[in-house]
């Protein structure tokens, strides 16, 4: 669940432990053995984990069948005098509801699908967005990936699918059925992550609104957010080792002369030329299908002034 912490009652040793007592010499003596274990290791977690923890702490704790660990756990919290609750059914029950309403959760919505071609700034936009009190479902944010062969974050690993579903949950959730929700076109994929299939659906037969930028300002955007790979460029030309397949081995070969020689605005309108523009437009003529109709947004600059400008512009497209 997002925001938990981790605060075994019994580790995976001592589980394993207490599993085979209880099935070679039975429950009684399971649950002794069992029982120590567990009181040993909540007394250390209130003597650390919650050690600051104040009076009016309310704990919602789990384990994964909302069984007799979460249930002693909470006893003993109680009995201290905070007010915990154990989620009943644990996280299984949890998981079940989330799996559900990811299936649901999305028909209810109104979305409002930001495209672009790579570099229009459309992560930039949807921050802008949210500042300007618009809903937002930034899909990237919660994957920790920019969605393309370089998209990785500078050693900020993705979740696990999982704890991605659940993020994804808490958002939908949370936004007013009465107003637009705002996302960026997406694949099935973001990284390794998969979009859950009524998302992706509910998106592809959504609205678009369309940004659009000259070269040079996409350029300028690109260089200043994948700064870490021009800091880095061994690991940039190992990413691109990636496009081997799709690319021929004379293209590859004068990236890599413009990477090795620093020429980094021609190396991005290069790459975006030969590669990102081509693979974008396929995918969205395959997927988002009114795009080429959609209302046209113009980011004019990187500048705050002109994002601003631009986000203002997509909530008036939607009016």
């Amino acid at each position: 669940m997002p925001g938990a912490i981790n605060c075994p009652v019994l580790d995976d040793d001592q589980r394993a432990q207490v599993g085979t007592m209880y099935k070679q010499q039975g429950a009684f003596e399971a649950r002794r053995v069992g029982g120590a274990l567990a009181a040993r290791n909540i007394a250390h977690h209130v003597e650390t984990a919650f050690a600051d923890r104040p009076r009016k702490w309310t704990p919602l704790v789990y384990c994964w069948r909302g069984g007799q660990r979460s249930r002693s756990f909470v006893h003993v919290l109680r009995e201290i005098g905070w007010r915990a609750v154990q989620m009943e059914g644990g996280y299984r029950a949890y998981r079940r509801r989330v799996i559900d309403d990811l299936a649901l959760l999305p028909g209810a919505l109104s979305f409002r699908v930001v495209c672009g071609r790579t570099g229009c700034g459309k992560s930039r936009l949807l921050r802008e967005l949210e500042a300007l009190g618009e809903q937002v479902l930034d899909l990237e944010a919660l994957a920790r990936h920019r969605g393309s062969v370089l998209g990785d974050l500078p050693d900020e690993p993705q979740p696990p699918q999982k704890l991605f579903e659940s993020m994804l949950w808490q958002a939908l959730r949370g936004f007013d059925p009465a107003r637009p929700v705002f996302v960026e076109a997406e694949s099935k994929r973001v990284g390794v992550l998969h979009v859950p299939d009524a998302l992706i659906a509910r998106m592809r037969e959504a609205p678009t609104l369309r940004v659009e930028a000259t070269v040079a300002t996409r350029t300028r955007l690109l260089l200043d957010e994948y700064d870490h790979l021009v800091q880095d460029a061994p690991r940039l030309l190992g990413r691109l080792q990636c496009l081997r397949g799709l690319h021929p081995g004379e293209t590859l070969a004068h990236w890599r002369a413009l990477v090795d020689s620093g020429q980094w605005e021609l190396f991005v309108s290069t790459l975006l030329e030969q590669h990102y523009d081509q693979a974008y437009d396929r995918s969205m003529f395959r997927n988002y299908n009114g795009h080429l109709d959609a209302p046209v947004i113009e980011l004019a600059g990187v500048d705050a002034a002109s994002v601003r400008r631009a986000a203002q512009s997509l909530v008036s497209a939607c009016t």
